[in-house]
């Protein structure tokens, strides 16, 4: 691995892109079971409790001071999840993930100062104009996408960007790894008490348990723990880059997997979000640490 650091980390970055959406997949399958919610708890706690082993945040444990951005932090990011959930649970997995990047991409393109940046705006406005549910709404034979799912996706792309933006400032009081297994866990306390409220008992099912560890790991604990190491071995921009392929790997899993046919517009939409987010990522004044979702 030392002999070509670069390449390993594009294979790092490639897995966890592949395992985040492998987790949303699996999800799906359990949203009859427990609903968005219950599978959000299951996933938030399952990933804490693997961050947790891994990092041992209370060995050299951030200052007092520190923990009401950690908490801001965990808030955010179990909200997003949330949310995104939800969203899922109603549009498909690719465009979802596609309406999500919204937020990140603004965070990068707010960061740049170029005139190119507007090639960047451009193509991510047409292709979030294009996945908005402008015809059809509730009409019989509609094909327009769930308005509600639309706005959650919307929604977490905005708690998306604000993820970034506190989590730059975490980062900059409290090491990495230490950082997101505190943030998750902060995250639990916004995410179990609701799908203990929507799912009940259900969620002691030794299948839906089953199903929880494997969310937990392929949604947050496995990307996330490859995603620092990518980092350490590329440069920001390299990994915005990399990032951008997300919408179309959550696309093809879900065209895959999930059987969610999209039509040409919207695999159109899907393009130009990534042509954006890849454009933006390179033009960037400065490169931010992506978040999983």
């Amino acid at each position: 691995m030392s002999k070509n650091p670069k390449l390993w980390a594009i294979v790092a970055i490639l897995i966890a892109i592949v395992s985040v959406q492998l987790g949303a997949t699996l999800s799906k399958h359990v949203f009859p079971l427990v609903g968005s919610e219950g599978t959000t708890a299951l996933r938030q706690f399952f990933a804490t409790v693997s961050l947790l082993i891994v990092f041992q945040p209370w060995r050299g444990g951030p200052e007092r001071k520190h923990w009401p951005v950690l908490a801001l932090y965990g808030a955010i990011l179990g909200v997003m999840n949330l949310v995104f959930y939800a969203s899922i649970a109603r549009i498909p997995l690719g465009i979802a993930v596609a309406l999500e990047f919204s937020g990140p991409l603004t965070v990068a393109i707010l960061g740049s100062r170029k005139w190119s940046d507007f090639i960047w705006v451009a193509c991510a406005v047409a292709g979030l104009l294009i996945l908005l549910p402008w015809q059809g709404l509730g009409g019989e034979g509609s094909t327009a996408l769930d308005l509600l799912g639309v706005v959650y996706a919307l929604i977490a792309g905005v708690l998306w960007g604000l993820y970034i933006i506190v989590g730059q400032k975490v980062g900059d009081r409290v090491h990495g790894g230490k950082a997101v297994a505190l943030g998750m866990a902060f995250s639990t306390i916004f995410t179990v008490p609701i799908g203990v409220a929507f799912a009940g008992a259900s969620l002691l099912s030794p299948t839906i348990l089953f199903y929880g560890v494997g969310i937990g790991i392929l949604a947050s604990a496995i990307p996330y723990a490859l995603e620092m190491i990518a980092l350490k071995a590329m440069p920001a921009k390299t990994f915005g880059l990399m990032m951008s392929l997300e919408p179309a790997v959550a696309a093809l899993l879900g065209l895959v997997i999930l059987h969610e046919l999209l039509t040409p517009l919207q695999w159109l939409a899907v393009a130009l979000v990534i042509i954006a987010s890849a454009g933006s990522s390179l033009t960037a004044k400065r490169g931010s640490n992506d978040a999983t979702a």
